[in-house]
């Protein structure tokens, strides 16, 4: 707890480092991919996971997030939550074996049973995993899990690459799912040197199995509300409709979803440990609150202003059809960017039970707006689900920040402040493309808007808005060195 600062500063430099890293392989990766592969080669693939890709809310059954968010948590505990993992996770693999014929039947597609049975083993590899990758961040050890999150990326990426070149279609794909969760969790293993010992019963496990619970039961509902959409176009409109939506979401959701994972695994492991000390708290909080934000919102703009660019320079010409979906679906990146911390501090705050109501309210809401949309194809899915996801964000602000000690006013300027500054950089970033923009090739012209509103945005919110102060403290406390005394956090 002394030094919890500077450990979570120096844990979010690791994870910012290795997020971008990681976008710049996975960008890189579907650039290739996309090139090598064929729309319907990753329809299938999506067939697949938009179904069975459900139990991967159940794999570590909240455990992780349980051991986390405790005080003190003691080795024979962590012993007795690996096995309750593994057993999870050997039988969600074998119950998505099972369901391999019936989701081929579904689609009309045989091929899906041998892509189901493969794709199943990563439910094993992760659930063998859970607890090491936990210990390793209650210690708040994000540069190791930082280093094992590049590596195990780099080696699935590496071998999916090479099965496309040598004409492995869509099982390339498949290989890179399945590659990755294996090889992370022999780095954790290895990172942790930790050998779990045999199950015991406690008190405390059951407590944490219902926190778990309920994160898992979230996470359910949420899942099955977000993918939906695909299940729907894959069902209704095919392989190729699938392809090319799935590729516009995956697209504009990867720099926020590294931005989220470098940003939620150590805010919540520091806001765990200020769960009893509302002011410091409050103050951790929307300072990462402040900084998810203000990288997001440049992102979002991009998206929605410079789409055709975007699409044309990371995926290829052939996939123009994707651009009005892409542009689109921009929208919804705000909308997590601005939702998604919240759900950490509830979590962090043991209110669980408020985030599985959220869950139970938005559900319905994104499940009657695929429905309204669906005969209109990708575009009408895309409409509505960006449309629910909009309007929902201002109430979902005011009911997730009750009973906590952050403010509703606090918020509001967060999002405020960037909001201005995007709006006007994007306007002027914006004045070239339109008037010069002909005069450029896709990638210069991109290169050349991003710059602009890069610069601009900065400009405005750091020195018109007076922000600079801010962002110069959390920039300090990632470099401060630290004291010679320094405690550990918290017990193992």
């Amino acid at each position: 707890m002394k030094d919890l600062k500077q450990r979570t500063m120096r844990g979010g430099l690791a994870k910012i480092v290795s997020q971008i890293t990681t976008l710049l392989l996975r960008t890189g990766t579907l650039m290739i991919m996309a090139r090598l592969l064929l729309p319907k080669d990753f329809g299938l693939v999506g067939m697949v996971t938009a179904v069975i890709g459900v139990f991967s809310v159940f794999r570590d059954f909240g455990l992780s997030a349980a051991a986390v968010q405790r005080q003190s948590i003691t080795t024979e505990q962590s012993s007795t939550l690996f096995w309750i993992n593994l057993l999870v996770g050997v039988v969600l693999g074998v119950v998505a074996v099972a369901l391999g014929p019936f989701v081929a039947a579904f689609y009309h597609e045989p091929r899906l049973v041998g892509v189901t049975a493969v794709l199943a083993t990563a439910f094993v590899f992760n659930a063998a995993g859970v607890q090491h990758s936990a210990l390793l961040e209650r210690q708040m050890r994000f540069v190791t899990l930082s280093m094992i999150d590049i590596v195990s990326l780099a080696v699935s990426t590496s071998i999916g690459i090479t099965m496309a070149l040598r004409g492995f279609a869509y099982w390339s794909l498949v290989a890179t799912s399945t590659v990755t969760p294996l090889v992370y969790t022999i780095g954790v293993w290895v990172a942790s040197r930790w050998v779990p010992g045999k199950p015991r019963k406690h008190t405390e496990i059951f407590h944490m199995m219902r926190f778990g619970g309920t994160l898992t039961l979230n996470g359910l509902i949420m899942y099955f509300a977000m993918n939906l959409d695909k299940v729907l176009l894959g069902r209704f409109w095919g392989v190729d409709a699938l392809g090319i939506y799935g590729r516009a979401y995956q697209l504009v959701n990867i720099p926020t979803d590294n931005l989220n994972s470098a940003a939620g695994g150590v805010v919540f492991a520091a806001l765990s440990r200020l769960q009893d000390q509302p002011a410091r708290l409050r103050s951790f909080f929307l300072k990462g609150y402040s900084l998810v934000l203000s990288l997001t919102v440049p992102i979002t703009l991009m998206c929605g202003l410079f789409g055709d660019d975007i699409i044309h320079v990371f995926l290829g010409p052939k996939w123009n059809s994707a651009v009005p979906i892409f542009r689109i679906l921009a929208p919804t990146t705000l909308g997590f960017a601005i939702l998604a911390p919240l759900g950490w501090l509830l979590s962090s705050c043991g209110l669980v039970g408020r985030g599985l109501r959220i869950a139970l309210v938005m559900a319905p809401l994104l499940v009657g707006g695929y429905a309204i949309g669906l005969p209109w194809g990708p575009k009408g899915v895309a409409v509505a689900y960006s449309t629910v996801m909009m309007v929902s964000v201002i109430p979902l602000i005011a009911w997730s920040r009750s009973g906590t000690p952050v403010l509703l006013r606090d918020l509001l300027l967060s999002i405020g402040r960037p909001m201005l500054a995007g709006v006007i950089a994007a306007a002027v970033a914006f004045a070239p493309r339109f008037f010069w923009g002909h005069l450029l090739s896709p990638l210069p012209r991109l290169a050349l808007c991003a710059a602009i509103l890069s610069g601009v945005y900065l400009w405005i919110l750091l020195y018109v808005l007076r922000q600079k102060q801010l962002y110069v403290e959390i920039l300090r406390g990632f470099f401060k060195p630290p004291s010679t005394d320094e405690a550990v956090v918290v017990s193992a």
